[in-house]
C-alpha cells in the first residue's frame, strides 16, 4: 500500500518540508509518483527514511547521503562502498560520544562545583577544595 507524504511526515516524524527537501536533493531517487505528481512512498521507502535520517544525524553531508541512495539503487554491486560507508559513520559517531563523554564529565564537574558551593553558601569552598577523590565526602558533608 503506497503512502502519501503526510502520512509518511506522521508515520516518521520527519517534516512534510523535509522530505520534500530530500526529494529535491536527489536522496529519494526511488520515489514513485502520480500523473499528478504527487508522491508516493513504499513500505521499504520508510526504511530508507530511517536510514537516511540516521546518517544525516551523524552529520554526513547531504552529498554524501546522495551519494549512498544511488549505491542503494545500484543492489549489490554497491555493497562494498555502502560497508565502507557504515564503517566510517561508525569512527565519527564514536568519536563523537568521546567527544560528548569529555563534554558530560566536564559538566558533571561543574554541577559538583555549584551544588557544594550552594551547600556551604559559597564559592570560597573550593579555594580549599580536596584532590577529585575527596569530592563526594565534601558534598556529603555539607548537605
Amino acid at each position: 500500500m503506497p503512502y502519501t507524504i503526510k502520512e509518511v511526515s506522521e508515520m516518521t516524524g520527519i517534516p512534510a518540508s523535509t522530505l520534500r527537501y530530500y526529494d529535491k536533493e536527489g536522496l529519494l531517487p526511488f520515489i514513485e509518483r502520480k500523473a499528478s505528481g504527487y508522491r508516493l512512498f513504499a513500505e521499504s521507502d520508510i526504511g530508507m527514511l530511517r536510514v537516511i535520517e540516521c546518517l544525516k544525524h551523524t552529520g554526513m553531508p547531504i552529498k554524501d547521503i546522495r551519494k549512498f541512495a544511488e549505491w542503494a539503487q545500484q543492489g549489490d554491486a554497491s555493497l562494498q562502498e555502502r560497508y565502507e560507508m557504515f564503517l566510517e559513520r561508525r569512527r565519527v559517531v564514536e568519536a563523537q560520544m568521546e567527544a560528548l563523554k569529555k563534554t558530560l564529565e566536564l559538566i558533571e564537574h561543574k554541577c559538583w562545583y555549584y551544588e557544594t558551593a550552594l551547600a556551604a553558601g559559597t564559592e570560597a569552598i573550593h579555594k580549599k577544595a580536596p584532590p577529585c577523590e575527596d569530592r563526594q565526602q565534601l558534598s556529603e558533608e555539607h548537605k
